[in-house]
């Protein structure tokens, strides 16, 4: 007889990770995130909330692919600099991110700072930071930069966002021409 549900207890979470996926940001530099789901919440711990999370906008996003919805979106921005559907799909996100799945399985309404949240949001850092450990993540050691400093495989992106910003013009033929944005954006 097949099982559902949880069929071993221990087996309680997901974690999930990612260093980078993309070219088109100063030096390389990824986007490191470690998350982890559990008992219907999503925790996301953004270790560098500085950087662009889709990649830099100077350099076409390049992280997301180009669509027409991706276009309809980076024109809202444009055209309103307070785009909400911009914010949540392009703009810089928080360091600490918690949402319900069960009441928002968008992930729109961040949860990490509700204090009705605090202890849910703590041991689930707790619960990924101690996972990770032991798993021996090096980001977890203070050792993240490591990640930075790998090759990115295909050789014509590397140091796109240096060559881009020099004036050259580095294929990125999964974006369209109108995805690089003009105008600096803070």
């Amino acid at each position: 007889m097949p099982k559902s549900g949880r069929a071993i207890a221990a087996r309680d979470h997901v974690l999930l990770g990612e260093e980078r996926t993309d070219a088109g940001r100063p030096n390389d530099r990824g986007y490191p995130i470690r998350g982890i789901v559990r008992d219907g919440f999503l925790y996301l711990r953004n270790y560098e909330p500085d950087r662009w999370p889709s990649g830099n906008p100077e350099t076409g996003y390049l992280d997301t692919d180009g669509s027409p919805t991706k276009t309809f979106i980076l024109e809202a921005r444009r055209k309103d600099p307070s785009d909400k559907f911009w914010a949540l799909n392009f703009g810089k996100r928080p360091a600490e991110e918690l949402y319900d799945l069960g009441r928002d399985p968008d992930c729109v309404n961040n949860l990490a700072a509700s204090p009705s949240h605090q202890s849910r949001r703590a041991e689930m850092e707790r619960q990924m930071t101690d996972k990770l450990k032991a798993q021996g993540d090096p980001r977890m050691f203070g050792r993240g930069d490591i990640f930075d400093r790998y090759p990115i495989a295909m050789p014509d992106s590397r140091n796109f966002h240096e060559r881009f910003m020099r004036g050259e013009k580095p294929r990125a033929g999964w974006v369209n021409p109108g995805d690089f944005e003009q105008e600096p954006i803070r």
